[in-house]
């Protein structure tokens, strides 16, 4: 035991000396934020769950069916995110991190390293489920009244929930690193997780949900309580860990108790044959993940032509650091899943436009149909932020340690970021004026709000885009194992801020002069002088923040890169 905290130290004080005042990346100040936008997440949690299980409540003969259903499901989700998490978890910590040979050239058993990273692996992937799960059983609590005995058993059962699911992943990491390399596994594994979120996204949005909230679409209540059922099953480690808080908040003590020992039995029971099985197999697994598995992918090419050639139009250093920079993106399997997911939720997004229910709405369709269209142009751009702030922002820190071939080459950091840039701009600024063309031709807009949308998104997607490129090489972290961590990071949390503080200043800016706009042209009237100069002002202040946005930050990430 005294070796597996030794091993633990270094995570701990690592942890520790990021909060000293001396680590300027992780300054007091960034906890603060951090917690605070924790808190309020934390707070609107426990809102919406309160409102939800009040109004179950409040339902006569089955509102108690649904509560229990709802908690049932809650326990589900909770154990399949825990369940994936700690997969790709077990394998980053157990097989593919960079410190595992010199681990494993000490004079410590492969099974305490083992334990102690297994432990590192299962707070990683528990601790954020954990806290973020209180406000919810918070809520079932004071609805129902519950004793201390509830919340005491809430605690022991979501951490027996964590030992379960950890336990199970690290088993199956085990066996399969055994058979194949660990690295091609995590590519498997994060394909078909992949795969798995877009069926579950696709069959959840066709098979429109929100007719659940509407009873009286249904031939009957046994009907509708059918359609809100979720799978159940004796053999279950969910089940025991729903039966036992349900019993808690039912004040039923024994099936509690039967429950609660039944759970924290099995957990036990995962944790010895884990260490049996690691005892056994996961040295073998450990040296088979040094191995270099081959690409699945071969490069495109026909007979002499290549994909480079398509690039020959561009400068020579330009042309080298965009080859590398395309090699690097798909060569990263990291990358694919989030592609398949973007695709998915645009496929989603786009249909969510073509199912809404205009004509049965009190408001003419034609207002309706104009305001979505304005609307969607905020939505498109917030779109445009989380996809920037996966793949734009990170690119600078993707460079990693060997950022210094890059500060050695005869190429300014000016031109290093605006290659970075233009490599994102182009397929996203295609992307982005693709989703609000197809949207506003789905809505049947107005050609004031068609032509409004395209130049708006225009300025606005190389704005957001420059925002990541500048911000992402001022907060970059060229030592992390993980570049794509740096999105988590201050400065991603900072990127995102000041992108959606820009889309809701540019469409307020531009809101009062598209009404009166519209509301003119509705009318047969023309615009006074006034409305005329307020409408020229707000467009030129939107144009101004754009541009400002797009050079700005790239002016103090060049700077940044100059001291680093």
């Amino acid at each position: 035991m005294t070796t597996i905290i030794s091993l633990l130290k270094p995570r701990i004080r690592s942890s520790i000396n990021s909060l000293r005042r001396g680590d300027k990346k992780n300054s007091w100040a960034r906890l603060f934020m951090f917690s605070a936008i924790g808190i309020l997440f934390w707070i609107g949690i426990f809102a919406i769950s309160y409102r939800v299980l009040l109004y179950f409540h409040n339902v006569q003969d089955f509102g108690d069916i649904l509560a229990m259903k709802f908690l049932s499901m809650i326990i589900i989700t909770f154990f399949a995110l825990l369940l994936f998490s700690n997969i790709i978890n077990c394998l980053a910590h157990l097989y593919l991190s960079q410190d595992l040979p010199l681990l494993h050239s000490l004079p410590v058993s492969s099974q305490e390293i083992f334990l102690s990273r297994w432990m590192i692996s299962t707070f990683d992937s528990s601790w954020m489920i954990l806290i973020f799960s209180i406000p919810i059983f918070l809520s079932y609590g004071i609805i129902y009244h519950a004793s201390i005995v509830y919340y005491l058993v809430f605690f022991i059962a979501m951490i027996v929930l964590c030992l379960i699911s950890s336990n199970l992943s690290g088993i199956l990491v085990l066996s399969g690193a055994k058979i194949l390399p660990a690295g091609r596994i995590r590519t498997i594994l994060i394909l078909l997780g992949a795969v798995m979120v877009i069926i579950l996204i696709l069959a959840l949005r066709l098979t429109r949900p929100e007719q659940l909230v509407n009873p009286e679409s249904f031939a009957s209540v046994v009907l509708y309580l059918n359609s809100m059922q979720t799978p159940d099953s004796v053999f279950l480690p969910t089940t025991w860990i729903t039966d036992a808080i349900r019993y808690a908040l039912t004040d039923n003590p024994q099936n509690c108790l039967l429950n609660v020992t039944l759970s924290a039995a099995f957990a036990v029971m995962l944790i010895f044959i884990n260490n049996m099985v690691a005892d056994k197999i996961y040295f073998k697994g450990f040296s088979k993940s040094l191995a270099t598995p081959p690409r699945l992918f071969a490069p495109l090419k026909y007979k002499k032509f290549y994909w480079e050639n398509i690039l020959n139009f561009l400068s020579r250093e330009t042309k080298a650091f965009a080859i590398k920079e395309i090699r690097t993106f798909f060569r990263d399997s990291s990358q694919w899943p989030q592609l398949f997911l973007m695709g998915a939720l645009i496929v989603i997004y786009l249909y969510n436009f073509s199912v809404l229910p205009l004509e049965s709405a009190p408001i003419k369709t034609i207002y309706l149909q104009n305001l979505f269209s304005f609307l969607n142009i905020g939505l498109a751009s917030s779109v445009l932020s989380a996809i920037s702030a996966r793949f734009v922002f990170p690119a600078v820190s993707m460079e990693g340690e060997a950022f210094w071939i890059v500060r050695a080459a005869p190429v300014q950091a000016k031109n290093f970021l605006w290659i970075k840039f233009f490599l994102y701009y182009i397929p996203l600024i295609v992307l982005t004026e693709s989703l609000i063309i197809t949207s506003n031709i789905l809505l049947g807009v107005s050609t004031f709000m068609m032509v409004l949308s395209v130049i708006t998104t225009f300025f606005l997607v190389p704005a957001i885009v420059g925002l990541a490129t500048g911000l992402g090489a001022v907060y970059s972290d060229f030592k992390s194992e993980n570049p794509a961590n740096v999105v988590t990071s201050f400065g991603g949390l900072l990127f995102m801020i000041l992108s959606f503080s820009l889309i809701a200043l540019v469409i307020i800016l531009e809101a009062g002069p598209v009404y009166q706009i519209f509301m003119a042209g509705m009318k047969g009237h023309h615009l006074s002088f006034l409305q005329i100069v307020w409408t020229v002002v707000s467009f030129f202040l939107a144009l101004f923040l754009c541009i400002f946005s797009t050079l700005y930050p790239i002016h103090i990430g060049v700077k940044s890169l100059h001291t680093k």
